[in-house]
């Protein structure tokens, strides 16, 4: 089973408007879906309706919380210090993905393992998932 790990990005998308693609996530089966509480206020202050944040609380109903612990990254990564905390805390999470739209910052890392986590755009990540994997 997948243990995705949703930055703030992905839950901004995801709730920013009704019918958004990202809500594929929500409905995908055989996966487990985290993220911090860094992540969600990170979603919440970007999100300007009302509407938005009500679907982003009802999205993250679903999610389980994990919050970055006090560990050094390994020197190889390098991170602007507003993303550490979500690597940290998908590593604390235990994940086996996370998902990003960040280009910039995780950009470099797409397709690789950070300490055991393979980092991808949402977009490869669906298109890994055999179509049977999601329940419609």
């Amino acid at each position: 089973m997948d243990r995705l790990f949703l930055d703030a990005n992905i839950l901004f998308s995801a709730a920013h408007r009704p019918g958004a693609g990202l809500l594929k996530f929500w409905k995908l089966r055989n996966v487990e879906l985290y993220t911090s509480r860094y992540a969600l206020e990170e979603a919440r202050i970007n999100l300007c309706e009302e509407s938005q944040r009500r679907r982003l609380d009802q999205l993250a109903e679903s999610l389980r919380f994990f919050d970055s612990a006090s560990r050094d990254l390994p020197a190889s990564i390098s991170l602007p210090a507003k993303d550490i905390p979500i690597l940290l805390a998908a590593i604390e999470a235990r994940s086996t993905h996370l998902i990003t739209g960040d280009l910039h910052h995780f950009g470099p890392y797409f397709g690789k393992r950070l300490a055991g986590i393979l980092v991808l755009p949402p977009v490869d990540y669906l298109h890994l998932r055999p179509s049977s994997s999601s329940s419609g």
